[in-house]
């Protein structure tokens, strides 16, 4: 697989970024898709191995958010291209380390309303950070977000 190849699928969280457009013909919606494949990923990951799994995949997805989705929009020649949702998958896996299913259902929703709106503290002063590192930013901020509403949902009903 060439560099190009290679960019492109991590970019579009192994192609989920791209199926809305062939499907409807539009990106809309194409990071809660992205996301959610994350989500089933990091919960999965979770009840094998644990919290700590978690945490490492959620690190190794976020650097590779910063140079893929980076890479991918300086070939694309936009600041963001919505098919580039590796960056919504860093924000998923960050919402959900150690938490139950239940929890996860409340931190995933927060982070896809914290990252959608940017309307929660850092979201989106992280969003104008340069490259890939914008790119990135705001997802991180806003799994931070429902990582935190997800561990409070968590201790609320045990």
């Amino acid at each position: 697989m060439n560099r190009t190849a290679a960019v492109k699928l991590l970019a579009s969280w192994f192609g989920t970024g791209l199926i809305l457009r062939r499907w409807r013909g539009s990106d809309a919606g194409s990071g809660t898709a992205g996301a959610l494949l994350a989500l089933g990923m990091a919960l999965s990951l979770g009840a094998a191995w644990g919290w700590g799994a978690q945490a490492a995949a959620a690190m190794v997805v976020t650097g590779a958010s910063v140079w893929a989705g980076g890479a991918a929009a300086a070939r694309a020649g936009e600041d963001d291209p919505a098919w580039v949702v590796i960056d919504e998958a860093a924000g998923a896996f960050i919402a959900v380390i150690g938490v139950g299913w239940a929890a996860a259902l409340g931190g995933f929703i927060v982070f896809r309303v914290a990252d959608a709106t940017k309307r929660f503290p850092l979201v989106r002063m992280a969003e104008r950070l340069p490259g890939g590192w914008g790119i990135t930013a705001d997802d991180v901020a806003a799994g931070l977000w429902g990582l935190a509403a997800a561990w409070l949902i968590h201790w609320l009903i045990g």
